[in-house]
């Protein structure tokens, strides 16, 4: 049983805390610290949890093997050196600190502790899961380059570098930016009232990381809730391409071969196993399956109770690190080169950090 507790009152942290509680066997909610009554008076009548208005509160009641922050960028900093301080693992949500100087401030306060991980998720979805198995089982050979266009910024960042393995070498960005009307039917809180056009901005950035390493980023604003934008990844390797869940390369013979990645799914039709994903297949090996079948959860729940295990047993010495702070931090400085590139209309290039290995 591995105890944690989570710093923060907003929506994402309600994830944290309702996804333990689906997994009692694995995890125990000491509590939550949050600051707004009305938050806290939410929290304890949804969920039942024990609130503290301070950290000190929360340390006095009981230590927790690990603890969550999701706060905001600015006020994360200075929470994750105060649980380092106390000796305790943080996981904290993304980015770690607002700007390059705070990522290079935070670093030397408390990267040489190797206490900090990072909760970003987005390797954890099913669907990046199961591209990241093909990669590393050889389906494309050896990848090149990655274009993302679905979420923003640092986690586009983590997508790029997780499918290239690529490191912490001095990366160029060349960024543009273009307003064009869209139609926002959906927000966060589900459809827009007002359905008339407006002025919405698509960011395209390519990125140089070095190594014969790329990246080609696409955002347009609000694309995570926006259903009039297609999300789309593609993945080149020397020996092929994965488009979206569509795989092509090369096979011994010679010859070239067309495959799909292939989610069989709980609960259509017939099935009465429950609504679940069960798991994701390649040329009819099963290359990802989902750990929490039989807790219905939607892809990102998938993805971010994939981190806590993944916490519960790096804390407990029984797993590899999530995302550490090193990672995190190199994903936020080239998305912040990728914003400053677009306003100053020229290219940059990132240096070799502090937390570079």
């Amino acid at each position: 049983m591995t105890t944690y507790a989570v710093v923060g009152g907003g929506w994402r942290s309600e994830f944290y805390i309702r996804l333990g509680q689906l997994m009692p066997e694995k995890f125990e909610l000491l509590g939550a610290v949050v600051r707004n009554p009305e938050r806290a008076a939410t929290l304890q009548a949804d969920y039942g949890t024990s609130i503290f208005e301070s950290v000190t509160g929360l340390l006095q009641f009981g230590r927790p093997d690990f603890v969550i922050i999701a706060v905001s960028w600015e006020a994360n900093p200075e929470l994750v050196e105060e649980f380092v301080a106390a000796g305790i693992p943080v996981l904290c949500e993304t980015p770690p600190a607002p700007d390059a100087d705070g990522l290079r401030a935070l670093w030397k306060s408390v990267g040489a502790s190797e206490l900090v991980q990072v909760a970003e998720q987005y390797l954890r979805l099913p669907g990046h899961s199961a591209r990241l198995s093909a990669i590393k089982n050889g389906a494309i050979g050896i990848p090149t380059s990655v274009e993302v266009s679905s979420t923003h910024g640092y986690h586009a960042i983590s997508i790029m570098r997780g499918f290239l393995g690529a490191g912490f070498e001095p990366t160029r960005i060349s960024t543009q930016t273009f307003v064009s009307s869209l139609i926002d039917p959906l927000a966060r809180d589900g459809w827009n009232k007002d359905l008339a056009p407006k002025p919405r901005t698509t960011t395209i950035a390519t990125l140089d990381f070095g190594l014969e390493k790329s990246g080609i980023y696409n955002f347009v604003e609000n694309q995570w809730h926006n259903q009039l934008r297609h999300r789309r990844i593609v993945i080149r390797g020397s020996a092929g391409e994965i488009v979206d869940n569509q795989v092509i390369a090369l096979r011994d013979g010679p010859a070239i071969v067309e495959s799909e990645l292939r989610r069989y799914q709980l609960g259509f039709d017939l099935n009465l196993d429950g609504f679940d994903t069960e798991h994701i297949s390649l040329n009819g090996e099963v290359i990802y399956k989902n750990p929490f079948i039989g807790l219905r959860l939607m892809d990102e729940e998938i993805a971010i109770a994939t981190v806590m295990v993944q916490m519960a047993d790096w804390v407990a010495g029984v797993g590899f690190a999530p995302y550490p702070l090193r990672e995190a931090c190199q994903d936020h400085l080239i998305s912040l080169a990728i914003d400053e590139s677009g306003r100053s209309r020229r290219p940059i290039e990132t240096g070799r950090e502090i937390w570079a290995k």
